[in-house]
């Protein structure tokens, strides 16, 4: 199983670092050297070459005419532009788009893929959210990143999301830790509606959703929240940022894992009596 979610996004700054210090190693140059020819403190060098620090595209320009090799600066800065791509945090790009926008620009991916493997381990998946729930979840992520955002709008966008679940050819597996089903998210009322509309979903054809029992023995433990589009791409949710992984090596990590997970939880009617339990506990 994947060990860091951040690793293809680190695989391809290794990549990066290893070409300039190839094009570096080619010109005759040492690292001192081109720091000189840089005018900059040569411990830059270094930490560019060893994938301590990304360079930007004027460092990227720098190198390559230091080197004398101008002609490889566009397809290193295009490089190192999709290695930003792999890892972005999610304040970076609220700078960029607004709650609502995010959840829009999900769509066209959404519409294309046709099976959707979903692993959450911490909330109900956006797909299966309630309005009140979606509130909640929203606001905290406001909250939390000091976000002045139209809550309302930003609901709306990811419940109309949800109509993939619905329409057109798609199929969700989804697989909930057991213990999402008591991290209330608002009030008793909104978990109690929340929880409802898992019953009420679980009857869709489209849909298989199962529960990963708290108890017993498992040989994962539960990891970072991740999303698996048909089988080309994840997409992985962490506090500070989400990582998008496409190498196929790693891709073939996330399906194993889920294959595992899928394994342990339960569906059907003992699927409905973890969450009905959950919902009995509110009181």
């Amino acid at each position: 199983m994947p060990t860091v979610p951040t690793s293809s996004a680190q695989t391809a700054r290794e990549a990066l670092a290893g070409r300039l210090k190839e094009i570096r190693r080619d010109a005759g140059l040492t690292g001192h050297d081109l720091a000189v020819r840089c005018g900059w403190h040569k411990a830059k060098s270094s930490r560019i070459e060893n994938a301590k620090t990304a360079p930007s595209d004027a460092d990227i320009r720098a190198w390559c005419d230091a080197c004398g090799a101008q002609e490889q600066a566009a397809d290193l800065i295009a490089a190192n532009r999709a290695v930003e791509s792999m890892y972005v945090q999610w304040r970076r790009l609220h700078r960029k788009q607004t709650l609502r926008q995010i959840q829009q620009s999900r769509v066209p991916l959404n519409e294309r893929t046709k099976l959707f493997r979903v692993y959450s381990s911490g909330l109900i998946p956006g797909f299966l959210q309630t309005e009140g729930y979606a509130t909640a979840v929203l606001e905290s992520a406001a909250w939390l990143r000091d976000l002045r955002d139209n809550i309302p709008e930003a609901v709306a966008a990811r419940l109309a999301r949800a109509r993939v679940l619905r329409e057109g050819e798609h199929r969700f597996v989804m697989l909930l830790e057991q213990a999402v089903l008591h991290y209330q998210m608002g009030d008793d009322e909104t978990m109690a509606t929340q929880l409802g509309h898992l019953l009420s979903v679980m009857s869709l054809p489209s849909v298989s959703l199962g529960v990963i029992p708290s108890q017993g023995q498992r040989p994962i433990w539960a990891v970072e929240t991740f999303n698996v589009y048909d089988d080309e791409y994840v997409n992985v949710e962490l506090l500070t940022a989400e990582v998008s992984v496409t190498a196929p090596g790693e891709v073939r990590d996330y399906l194993k894992t889920f294959a595992e997970l899928q394994r342990r939880a339960v569906y059907g009617a003992r699927a409905r009596t973890l969450i009905s339990t959950a919902i009995d506990a509110l009181g």
